[in-house]
């Protein structure tokens, strides 16, 4: 078997076990605006349950990364999907919002292996194919909210309470449990020494890739996009009940439709237009696509219009952020691939905490259309930033 062969199934086979996984996370996120209401919160609070995944996962993704880079890939992927199966089983069984809090700031930090798998990735994969792999992991994650949200949303009574969303959870701990196994049987280690390096704190590794003319860039530009998009999602059911007077299901098929374009697009579209256009125009489209979609959400007049709206957003998000991913490998060093995609995912992850928190608060003290305004005015400015990272990156090779 060919080197560039074996690479593609290794690469390949890491998404379609992790594509298992994330289907479980899909199955979850269009729920947790009803979940939380069955457990008697407030608005604030229930976009403070879905920002408590993404604070876990702001101090998970550098430890995992880091340590990836020293012990392995395959024994991280193993470990935090042992810990995402518990918190799964955890939270069907939370019986008050705190204690969902916690379930789901520990979920969120055992969950938080996303440079591992970019990691992973990058260890197989050329230079100039990363960005059309690394969309790969994001076409999976798009193909889990096609199929999660569905799956949620036929098995969840909001009318019983907590108990009436316990059936979709322990489907998402099967789900974990099955992609535990598919890991073990299936995926091998990457070759290639691991590297030992001196220990270095997180305080001195962020001084070090945000001093970075071009990283420092991509991860401004990483919580931008973030805070923008993880915000409207946060409080996405709320606003389709408040407009429309939805339920999970309503919003559950808005988010497979999404996933549906996202997922083609990354699958067969991303990579093709990286590598004929490049990164800068690919990136500065993509986020002005989804300023376009967040402000035209809007003028939403039904079911129809905002589902194609979310898939415009969708698609701009889809062939914007492997570029991101593909940019910091390319210019990070080798031997802390890991660390440094860690330490993006964790501005990711920030972002993830404070745009639903900040769009939960918009939405009940603004008005509901507010996060959508806050959104469009916050990914504006990052077009022009995208645009920066790359004309340094290509001064720097020059």
């Amino acid at each position: 078997m060919t080197p560039d062969r074996s690479s593609t199934l290794a690469a390949a086979s890491l998404v379609a076990v992790m594509f298992i996984n994330l289907l479980g996370f899909g199955i979850v996120i269009p729920l947790l605006p009803f979940y939380g209401q069955a457990l008697h919160a407030a608005p604030w609070q229930i976009a403070l349950i879905f920002s408590a995944f993404a604070m876990g996962g702001f101090f998970g993704e550098p430890v995992w990364g880091r340590l990836s880079d020293r012990v392995g890939r395959k024994p991280l992927l193993l470990s935090t999907v042992t810990g995402t199966l518990c918190c799964y089983l955890a939270l069907a069984f939370a019986p008050d919002v705190w204690t969902a809090f916690a379930i789901r700031f520990a979920g969120g930090m055992a969950s938080g292996n996303g440079a591992v798998m970019q990691g992973y990735i990058a260890d197989v994969t050329a230079p100039e194919q990363r960005a059309r792999r690394l969309s790969w992991i994001g076409a999976a994650a798009s193909m889990g909210l096609v199929v999660g949200p569905s799956i949620g949303g036929l098995f969840a009574h909001p009318h019983a309470g907590p108990a009436g969303f316990r059936i979709p959870l322990l489907i998402a701990a099967a789900l974990s449990a099955t992609c535990l196994l598919a890991i073990a049987v299936f995926i091998r280690e990457p070759r290639g020494q691991r590297v030992v390096r001196p220990h270095q704190s997180r305080w001195q590794a962020w001084g070090e890739v945000t001093r970075h003319p071009v990283i420092g860039r991509l991860m401004l530009l990483t919580f931008l996009v973030g805070f923008a998009f993880t915000g409207i999602e946060s409080v996405f059911g709320l606003w389709g009940e408040a407009r429309f007077g939805w339920g999970p299901k309503q919003v559950g098929w808005c988010f497979a439709a999404a996933g549906i374009v996202s997922a083609l697009t990354q699958f067969f579209v991303t990579g093709a237009l990286s590598e004929r256009y490049g990164e800068a125009r690919v990136l500065a489209v993509g986020m002005a696509l989804t300023v376009i979609g967040c402000l035209a959400q809007t003028r939403s007049t039904g079911l129809e219009w905002t589902t194609a709206f979310l898939a415009l957003t969708a698609l701009g998000q889809s062939i914007s952020w492997p570029n991101v991913g593909a940019l910091i490998s390319r210019n990070a060093d080798p031997a802390k691939q890991g660390q440094v995609l860690g330490l993006n995912n964790a501005c990711g992850a920030f972002a993830r905490f404070a745009g639903p928190l900040s769009a939960g608060l918009a939405f009940a003290h603004l008005s509901r259309n507010a996060p959508f305004y806050m959104a469009g005015l916050v990914v504006a400015p990052a077009i022009l930033l995208a645009l920066s990272a790359v004309g340094r990156a290509r001064a720097a090779s020059d």
